[in-house]
């Protein structure tokens, strides 16, 4: 007996935190297995307390590049007040933040990773915390947080940060330096090169989405964007930018304060869409009005250790579940999140059915209205908040940002909302997909199969 109840005081020590004042920590580390899935396969393979939770999530207003209102900031300064967010709004200690790592597209390596190290100088955080860039086309900003997450699930650090950050008008789409001519020798390679509208027009032409659905489908994404705005639903996400604009007819300067998205189109129709000529391929559907907008913007998400979480008695946002990056045929790579969703989805132990909400990034309407298709996806789980048609699609930045605008939204429909999913095509063809769970669903369920003390008692006794 002795033996079994030294036994049962290792097993929660191993689960306590470090510091073990926190009573009321140490009261939920009773001998339980937590099983909260409602899927028959879904379970957690891990201690309840190491699970990696975001409990923050932050962008800045995305804006029209060349013409919005952040084309005279400089790339760090778009970000730095959303890092600085991150730390305000939890009072967590800068210097504890084991990484920074942050998802770009466009600018040189070398520049931007020296523009996000100033802006996290500018952010208020010591020199002790390290920060880097990671590239994967327009999924940058999610590999950011699924990187983090991966480095937490590792014990590498317990606190990390998984931002992204793009200016589209600091660094627009531009192939620099000559091409191998190799890639003429391998189709998929030269598919490669393909640019991302005439993959648009693949997509629809080969699964037959047409020039209607795709208008409807920008209009949908408009619609929903600006009564999300009007309803104040975007408040809690969007961190206001303090900045300058400059006149382009003028020359003259003047202060502002950035606090909404400005590509959304309110009164958006239909017909006004169809009015658009193709923009990839003359006899084509692809439009400016049905593709995505060119944008600038940032996002920052807070992970740690769910027992650091606790002992620092903070509110759980979100917790991250499982990411999957799958290849696909490059010339068609908007598909991606048609295979990559079911890939993450799977892995969580869950169905599709088990989704309650969905952000899928609207690259073009054509890719996004196949994979919905394709998926059988209810289309009121989908975008709820309006997409990258509307609100604009900062490459580098996006995957951040749909973690913000997923996470705020599952938390405001609370128990109606257990489980989200995030996805976008890639450049080159590619798809990714992460699961989130609600941040509280957790705690609600977790004693669904508990197992009391005298279980492991009796077990060693035996």
């Amino acid at each position: 007996m002795e033996r079994a109840i030294n036994r049962q005081k290792i097993l929660l020590d191993h689960l306590r935190p470090t510091s073990s004042s926190d009573h009321n920590y140490e009261a939920a580390l009773s001998a339980s297995n937590c099983m909260a899935g409602d899927s028959a396969a879904y379970h957690r393979t891990s201690a309840f307390g190491d699970d990696v939770v975001i409990v923050a999530a932050h962008r800045s207003p995305l804006c029209k590049a060349k013409r919005g209102s952040l084309k005279d900031t400089f790339p760090d300064d778009i970000l730095a007040p959303v890092l600085k967010a991150l730390i305000e709004k939890t009072n967590v200690n800068p210097a504890e933040v084991g990484d920074i790592v942050v998802g770009t597209v466009l600018a040189p390596g070398s520049q931007r990773a020296s523009e996000c190290r100033m802006a996290a100088f500018y952010a208020g955080f010591p020199e002790t915390v390290p920060i880097r860039t990671v590239n994967r086309q327009c999924s940058s900003g999610l590999q950011a947080v699924a990187d983090v997450a991966a480095a937490i699930k590792a014990g590498f650090y317990d606190i990390g940060i998984g931002a992204g950050l793009e200016s589209m008008t600091s660094n627009p789409m531009a192939w620099e330096g000559s091409v191998n001519p190799r890639v003429k020798e391998i189709v998929q390679a030269q598919d490669c090169l393909l640019p991302m509208g005439i993959t648009s027009e693949n997509v629809a032409h080969r699964f037959g989405v047409t020039r209607e659905e795709q208008d409807q489908a920008a209009v949908e994404s408009h619609r929903k964007a600006a009564a999300a705005t009007a309803a104040g639903k975007f408040k809690d996400e969007i961190i206001p930018i303090h900045t300058k604009i400059v006149d382009p007819k003028t020359g003259d300067e003047k202060s502002i304060t950035v606090t909404v998205d400005d590509g959304i189109r309110p009164n958006a129709t239909v017909a006004d869409l169809a009015k658009l000529k193709p923009v990839f391929k003359k006899s084509g559907t692809t439009t400016a009005g049905n593709s995505s907008q060119v944008t600038d913007g940032a996002g920052a998400v807070l992970l740690m250790k769910r027992s650091v979480a606790m002992r620092k008695g903070m509110p759980i946002l979100g917790v991250f579940r499982t990411f999957a990056a799958v290849g696909v045929d490059p010339a068609i790579m908007g598909i991606g999140p048609a295979v990559a969703i079911p890939a993450a989805v799977k892995a969580a132990g869950l169905e599709l059915d088990d989704i309650d909400l969905f952000e899928i990034n609207e690259a073009f309407a054509s890719q996004f209205v196949y994979c919905r298709k394709k998926l059988g996806l209810d289309p009121e789980k989908i975008n709820v908040n309006g997409g990258a048609m509307a609100i604009g699609h900062p490459l580098g930045a996006t995957g951040a940002r749909c973690v913000a605008t997923l996470l705020h939204e599952m938390k405001r429909r609370g128990k109606d909302c257990r489980f989200g999913v995030i996805s976008m095509c890639i450049g080159t063809g590619m798809g990714a997909a992460a699961v989130f769970e609600r941040g509280d669903s957790a705690d609600e369920l977790c004693n669904a199969r508990k197992v009391e003390t005298h279980d492991f008692l009796s077990k060693d006794a035996r």
